[in-house]
């Protein structure tokens, strides 16, 4: 495998383009349920955190129905990393496709590369949302996603990067 190669990963479901599209879309539902705005409108941004490890500002750039999905991350901001830049201006893509009567969903994150500091851990939380928590949502109608802060987390900070 070469070394800058995108994050990529397929599922495969037996259900149709049209139920795995409105899955993808509902980023609450698999990915977390800390999301601020809209994840389903073009040109909208949503605000997503996961305490203070992960800040992030998403927009929907590009949409045809029940076949593609890109969303920009417009801002990034990770506590583990040197380089905080890191994911910015990175897109995360979803195909949606029939293959043999089946949907296929492919998902890359186009631009998260293997030199990136954050590579491995996000590629363990990429293969989680998407191959486990995104896949039983549009298969059982239910996904895992991170749940609502309960340990009261700085909302000021949030708020303050949300601004940026």
């Amino acid at each position: 495998m070469m070394n800058h190669e995108n994050y990529s990963a397929t599922i495969l479901v037996e259900k149709s383009p049209e139920t795995a599209f409105k899955a993808i879309q509902d980023f609450r539902s698999w990915w977390s349920e800390d999301i601020e705005g809209k994840t389903d409108k073009l040109n909208e941004e949503f605000f997503y955190h996961y305490k203070d490890v992960h800040l992030c500002k998403v927009k929907l750039i590009e949409m045809e129905p029940n076949e593609k999905l890109v969303y920009q991350i417009m801002d990034n901001q990770f506590s583990f990393t040197k380089d905080k830049s890191e994911w910015i201006n990175t897109k995360l893509v979803f195909e949606i496709s029939l293959q043999d009567g089946k949907t296929q969903v492919k998902f890359t994150h186009k631009g998260l590369v293997h030199e990136y500091e954050c590579y491995e851990i996000c590629e363990d939380a990429w293969s989680n949302y998407i191959k486990k928590s995104l896949y039983n949502l549009i298969t059982a109608g239910e996904g895992q996603p991170n749940p609502k802060e309960k340990d009261g987390f700085n909302a000021e900070i949030v708020e303050k990067w949300k601004l940026k």
